[in-house]
């Protein structure tokens, strides 16, 4: 599986973003897609995830009420609707696959994609 990652970009705070991964080499449709972002020097932090029939989700605490994550398999892509950006939500954004696992945990995803850039200016 591969992932593609776009939608990064320069937003105020208080601004809006919608960022989206596409999945190639095979059909995603009974994988977990999850987005996670890191800072530099920082840990991989989880932001949102999305079972593979898409009637679950879930958010971090930090993103909850402001993020909303979306998916359409007949695309193979994901989408992270984000609201409300602040300063702090300024990253690289990666998505993420796996076949197995629904967590918040980086290290149990199998496929990344490379990385979008958000920068919020407050």
């Amino acid at each position: 599986v591969q992932l593609q990652a776009s939608g990064g970009g320069l937003v105020q705070a208080g601004g809006s973003l919608r960022l989206s991964c596409v999945a190639s080499g095979r059909t995603v449709t009974s994988y977990t897609l999850a987005w996670f972002r890191q800072l530099p020097g920082k840990e991989r932090e989880f932001v949102a995830a999305i079972s593979w029939i898409g009637g679950s989700t879930n958010y971090a605490d930090s993103v909850k009420g402001r993020f909303t994550i979306s998916r359409n398999n007949a695309k193979n892509t994901v989408y992270p609707q984000m609201n409300s950006l602040k300063p702090e939500d300024a990253a690289v954004y990666y998505c993420a696959a796996d076949r197995v696992v629904f967590t918040s945990t980086p290290n149990d995803y199998d496929y990344w994609g490379q990385g979008t850039q958000v920068t919020v200016s407050s």
